[in-house]
Formats: structure tokens, C-alpha cells, sequence
């Protein structure tokens, strides 16, 4: 083949292949432009409607009251809304105010305008689907359906074009002797490094399958657009992935949304720089990460041994699982995964649908052949911590340790051998929504397992150093957001404290428990009498309105009594019930079971099991018989079913009674939650008395029994 022709077809393969390429990209910006426009016209009519509802002389406190106000009022302009719609010279037209004050006002204005912007987002209510909300899944859908290969395709197009274009460019008077006669010796020899590039890139994007994936990518961003019933029954059904895909498109700046701080839990800026600057490599994962949760990712890659201490519900488990696909993807082969036994069956489903990674139990009797192949064949090993005891020393690459909080006792064995395999690991992640429950201390545990040097900046007395400082000292191994931070979709959270007086069987079996000075009992003895007990009454009341509206409910009890009675009394519309003794498998069965329920169903839970790895989201109802010795306890149990892909709004509902040990208990139980709120998440609340950080359960129980041994004597 002479070297025009062989330059002529390197050429038209890379035309070819550039042309694949335009069109990816250029199908790509179509589908996030109809995003983005179905988007914007319900965006900016929520910040439009908020604007209007804000008085004008809401500007004076933007000013610290240096504007006056009056004169725009006068003047017709009664909203904030209507001061943005004007510009400074409008304003200036008005007696009263001058150029300087214009320009104030419209900067004022400006600047509520933008906050309003930042803490507005989109939520589609299936309750309401109007054609805007309709528009937008449809636009969204093509996106779900492509999946992430569309997006990593049409980023590898992009880089592609920008790649050829110049060796394109320069390559003409390779491709013919008359075209080389005319250009000279200079361009000739331009052209023919440019014809040996050409050929070097289009070789590699070829041998890599890069045509097959452009092809795919076009054809599912080019399919005909999905009906409006379709895409509300799938909407119900994958309402994490159209709200992943929106999520993503806020992070790049293409839709409003949130701003970046909280996705990225206010670490410093210099800290934050940094982990943005870390590589992720994602084309392992099979699902889309939300932009805070490939900051999740590099947060883990960039510091190596860190904890994340996202709420529940924000996808901890995919951000672990991302930092292994990376790791996979960059040669590493073993990686091993410690959880309590309930969320083993989760990990192996998790890593199966999410990543391209093999999944391994090292549990029961099989575990020795699941380990051999997982050996042999590389991936995720799951253990519990139990079975660390029999877990042979084989090196693995990264560590995760899982409901990481289970460790924070250093005399306990099961920290003691997570400590060890800490120690001979480079690569550790924990993950925990509860990193302290009653005393800081145990925070510093968990730290200490991660990066141990932190440790001698955080001094002894952590009550007194308070929370700004606490979490100044921990963020280069700590990482927290918060859903109402990120996950600004979620449909609202309504809490009902549900207060009844004790029926007189109940007021009886209470006062015996209280003389015998039986904590537990106390907190069971509403239940005691199922025939008269009060809040078993309002419980069914709850469950029948449920019914009502079709609604599944979770009932969350700390006592398998007392879910016992509650199964008799409600009777077939139980699915059943998730205790402490079931094995994982039968956990997630059950659990599976309930969701495929069309319609009303009730599922009851042990709060310590049931509110441990398991996704709730397919009830919106959910009941706790009697409040928890750890606030900590119950947000899980209702982070279970507030989670992402929620898309109803989800009503709490706690039964509590006025004259027993329920009172006392919310008012102290208040405080430590303000305790957990102060160190673990992000917030500005005031020192807090060392007295207040230690706090255990058992010294709670006696103070409680003893007040109310009081409060009934002195009734007498």
C-alpha cells in the first residue's frame, strides 16, 4: 500500500471515529438539554413563587437596616420578586432614591435572590403529576435508561475529538502527492507525524472497543422517548436513579441546586482541594454516584484510612464499593468487607448490582470455600466480626468496616481484632451514621483505629474543647453530610408525638413494675394489658388509617413481647415480624416479601435488628412503640424508610404515655441527641458541659427508676 493510501484510509478511520464521537456527545448535550430546560421552568417558578412571598422590606435586614424601604412600597414594589425583576436604572426613576441606594437595593435583592436559589430544589410528588413534573421524567428517563456508560461514553467522545482534531487537521497533504507538492517539505513532514499519531490513537480507541461503546451510547440516548404512564410507574419504581442522574447534572453546575459545601461536609478548603483533585475511577461501578458520593470516594482515596459518617440513607455502602472498583481497576485483587452478620446478605447484593466485583461470604459452613475462591479469583470477601476470630492474616488491599460504631470499645474483642487488621492495612474505611452515641470518648476510639496522630491534637476533656474544635482536629479523617444537606429531594419527615394517659390496668401493672424498681418492665407495661392498653389502641387506630390510604407501616419495638402482642392484635396484616434471632438471609426475604405486597401491609421490627442494614423505603408509616435509651437507636430504625429513592412524604409516629417514665425519658434523651448533633454532625451549637458528654444507659435507667419512685410515692 503506497503511503497516500495507507494515509488516506488511517484518515478516514479517524473521521469515522470522530464522527462516532460528535455524535455522542452531541446526543448527550440534546438529552441533558431537555433535563435542563424541564428542569429550569420548575426550578425558577419555585424560586419565583418563594421571591414573591418575601416582603420588600425583608431588604433592610440584608443592609442591617441601612436601606429604607418605604419609598419602594409607595412605589408599587411590595416583593422582594419585583425588585429583582428591576433593574437600577427603573429604580433611580423613583423620588427618593438615587443611584447609590439603586444599586443597593437591586444588590440586596440579588443576594436573597441566590439564597433562596440554594436552598431550593425539585421535587417530583407522584401525588401531583402535572405536565412540567411529566416533562422532566421523560427528559430524565432517557438518561436512567443509558445509564452511566452513556455519560462515561459521551466524556470519552469529548476527549477524543479535542484529541484528533489537530492531527486531522494537519494530515491533508499526506493523503495525496499534488496536496503534498503544493504544501512543501515543512507540511509534508507535519502531516506525516500527524498520519502516524492519527494512527497510534485510533489503534488504541479501537483495540479498546471505544467504536462499540460510542454505538451503544448513541443508540440508548437516541431511542424514542418513553410515555407519560411509563415513565410515572417507573419513577415509583427507580426514584433513586432519576433523582442520581438530576443530582448530578445540579453538581456540574448545569441546574441549581445546592451548594457545594455541604456535599462536601464543610472540611476546610485547602482539605476539600485536595480531595477534589483525587481521580476516581468509577467505570467499575454499574450504577451513577451522586457528585457528594464520588467526593465520598476521593475523600477515601486521597486521606487512605478515614471514616465516613454519612447519615443513613445516603449511600455509604456505594461509596465504599467505589473506592474498591478504583482500586480494582488500578491492578489490586483482594479486599475485604467486616459488618455485623444482619448486613451480610446487603454487602454480597450490593457489591453484585453495583460494581463488577465478586462478591464472597465468609460465613456458615461454606466459608472456607468461599474464601479459597475469592482467593483465587480476587473481589470482596464479607465477614462478620465474629468471624475474625478464624479469618487467616491474608493481605487485602483496602479494609471496610461497617457499622464501624461496633468497635468503639477498646477492651471488646471483636475492636481488638479489627484493630489488628487495621494495623497491617493501609487502605481502611469505616462507616458509620452513629459515630457517638453517649460519650465522645468512644469517637476518639474510632479515630484512633484510623490515624492515631490525630489523636494528640484532641485534648482529654472534648466537652469543654467543643464541637468547632472537635471537628476542626477530626476532618482530615472524618467526612458527615447530612440528608437535608444533600438529598434535598426527600419528601418531608413528619414526627408525631402520640401522648395518652395509662389505662388503669396499665396505671397498675406500671406501679408494680416501678415498686420492684425493673426498669424494662416499666417500659413495657403499657403493653401489659393488650385488652386495655392504651397506646395498643391508638397503634391500631394509626395502622387502620394507614390501610385506609393503602400505606405500608413498620412498627419498631425494643421488645419481642411487646411485638408479639401488637402481631395478635393486628392480625392478618402483619407480613411478619424481623427479631434479633432471624438470620440475616430471612431478614432481607421478609423484607422483600413486605416491598412485593401491593398495597397495605405491616411489618414489625426489634429496633436493634430491624433498624440495622435493611432498606425500608416501601413504607411511609412508621410506629415506635416506646422511645429508645439512644436517640441514635431511632433515627436509624426511621432512616430505614427515609432513604433515597423515597418519593412519599414519611409520618413518625411515637407512642408515649403522660404519666410513666415516657416524659422523663424524651426530655433527657433531647439532650443527647443535641450532644450527637454538637460533635458528629456540622453544626454551631453552643460548648457543651462536660458533665452532659458520659451519660450510660445503666446510669439513665437507675436515675429514671428512682425519679419515679418519687413521683408515685408522693401521688400516694
Amino acid at each position: 500500500m503506497g503511503s497516500g493510501r495507507r494515509s488516506r484510509e488511517v484518515v478516514g478511520r479517524a473521521e469515522r471515529l470522530r464522527g462516532a464521537a460528535a455524535g455522542v456527545v452531541a446526543a448527550w448535550g440534546a438529552a441533558v438539554g431537555a433535563v435542563v430546560e424541564a428542569h429550569g421552568r420548575i426550578f425558577w417558578g419555585l424560586v419565583r413563587g418563594e421571591l414573591e412571598g418575601i416582603p420588600v422590606e425583608r431588604l433592610k435586614e440584608v443592609t442591617e437596616g441601612r436601606l429604607q424601604t418605604g419609598v419602594l412600597a409607595g412605589a408599587g414594589y411590595r416583593t422582594v420578586a419585583q425588585v429583582c425583576g428591576a433593574s437600577a436604572q427603573e429604580l433611580v426613576r423613583i423620588p427618593g432614591i438615587g443611584g447609590s441606594t439603586a444599586q443597593q437595593l437591586v444588590g440586596a435583592a440579588r443576594q436573597i435572590a441566590e439564597a433562596v436559589e440554594q436552598s431550593t430544589a425539585v421535587r417530583i410528588d407522584p401525588a401531583r403529576p402535572d405536565g412540567d413534573s411529566t416533562e422532566l421524567l421523560i427528559a430524565l428517563h432517557r438518561l436512567v435508561v443509558a445509564g452511566p456508560g452513556a455519560r462515561r461514553a459521551a466524556d470519552e467522545a469529548r476527549e477524543l475529538e479535542a484529541v484528533l482534531a489537530a492531527p486531522l487537521g494537519a494530515a491533508g497533504p499526506a493523503c495525496g502527492w499534488v496536496r503534498g507538492l503544493v504544501a512543501g517539505a515543512g507540511r509534508r513532514e507535519e502531516a506525516r507525524r500527524a498520519v502516524e499519531l492519527l494512527e497510534e490513537k485510533v489503534g488504541a480507541a479501537e483495540a479498546d472497543g471505544a467504536p462499540l461503546r460510542f454505538a451503544q451510547a448513541g443508540a440508548d440516548l437516541l431511542r424514542p422517548g418513553a410515555g407519560e404512564v411509563e415513565v410515572w410507574v417507573e419513577f415509583e419504581h427507580r426514584a433513586a436513579e432519576f433523582y442520581a442522574e438530576l443530582a448530578l447534572l445540579v453538581e456540574e453546575g448545569r441546574v441549581g441546586g445546592v451548594e457545594r459545601g455541604a456535599s462536601e461536609g464543610h472540611l476546610p478548603d485547602a482539605l476539600a482541594e485536595l480531595v477534589r483533585a483525587e481521580r476516581l475511577d468509577d467505570a467499575g461501578c454499574t450504577v451513577s454516584l451522586r457528585g457528594y458520593q464520588a467526593f465520598g470516594a476521593r475523600f477515601a482515596l486521597a486521606r487512605k484510612r478515614v471514616m465516613i459518617g454519612d447519615e443513613m440513607g445516603l449511600g455509604k455502602t456505594v461509596q465504599a464499593l467505589a473506592v474498591l472498583a478504583h482500586l480494582a481497576a488500578a491492578g489490586e485483587r483482594h479486599f475485604l468487607v467486616v459488618c455485623p452478620a444482619s448486613v451480610l446478605v446487603n454487602w454480597q447484593r450490593e457489591t453484585a448490582s453495583r460494581t463488577r466485583l465478586g462478591a464472597y461470604r465468609y460465613h456458615g459452613p461454606e466459608r472456607e470455600d468461599a474464601r479459597g475462591k475469592w482467593l483465587a479469583e480476587g473481589g470482596v470477601l464479607v465477614a462478620t466480626y465474629e468471624s475474625l476470630r478464624t479469618l487467616p492474616e491474608d493481605p487485602v488491599a483496602a479494609l471496610v468496616v461497617d457499622e464501624a460504631h461496633f468497635v468503639k470499645n477498646p477492651a471488646a474483642l471483636r475492636t481488638r481484632l479489627v484493630a489488628e487488621w487495621a494495623g497491617r492495612t493501609e487502605r481502611v474505611l469505616f462507616l458509620t451514621g452513629t459515630p457517638m452515641e453517649n460519650r465522645v470518648e468512644e469517637f476518639r476510639t474510632l479515630i484512633g483505629h484510623l490515624q492515631p496522630e490525630l489523636l494528640a491534637e484532641l485534648p482529654t476533656g472534648l466537652g469543654v474543647a467543643g464541637s468547632v474544635a472537635f471537628r476542626r482536629a477530626v476532618a482530615p479523617a472524618y467526612l458527615r453530610r447530612n440528608q437535608q444537606d444533600v438529598l434535598t429531594e426527600l419528601p418531608d419527615v413528619v414526627r408525631v408525638d402520640e401522648w395518652d394517659e395509662l389505662s388503669g390496668p396499665d396505671r397498675a401493672a406500671y406501679a408494680a413494675a416501678v415498686a420492684e424498681g425493673n426498669f424494662m418492665a416499666m417500659r413495657r407495661a403499657a403493653y401489659a394489658e393488650p385488652a386495655h392498653s392504651a397506646k395498643l389502641r391508638r397503634l391500631r387506630e394509626l395502622v387502620a388509617e394507614a390501610a385506609e390510604s393503602g400505606h405500608k407501616v413498620v412498627v419498631f419495638s425494643y421488645f419481642r413481647e411487646v411485638l408479639g402482642t401488637v402481631g395478635e392484635a393486628l392480625g392478618d396484616v402483619v407480613a411478619g415480624t424481623i427479631s434479633g434471632a432471624m438470620a440475616a438471609e430471612a431478614r432481607q426475604e421478609l423484607v422483600d416479601e413486605f416491598t412485593a405486597v401491593d398495597g397495605h401491609a405491616v411489618l414489625l421490627c426489634q429496633i436493634q435488628a430491624g433498624g440495622l442494614g435493611l432498606n425500608l423505603q416501601a413504607a411511609n408509616v412508621v410506629v415506635l412503640c416506646e422511645p429508645q435509651l439512644k436517640p441514635t437507636l431511632e433515627d436509624q430504625a426511621v432512616a430505614r424508610a427515609q432513604r433515597m429513592g423515597q418519593i412519599r412524604r414519611v409520618r413518625v409516629h411515637r407512642l408515649l404515655a403522660t404519666d410513666s417514665l415516657d416524659r422523663g425519658l424524651v426530655e433527657r434523651l433531647r439532650g443527647k441527641a443535641e450532644l450527637f448533633d454538637s460533635y458528629a454532625r456540622r453544626s454551631d451549637l453552643a460548648e457543651s458541659a462536660p458533665e452532659a458528654v458520659d451519660v450510660s444507659d445503666r446510669a439513665l435507667a437507675v436515675r429514671i427508676v428512682e425519679d419515679e419512685q418519687l413521683r408515685l410515692a408522693a401521688a400516694e
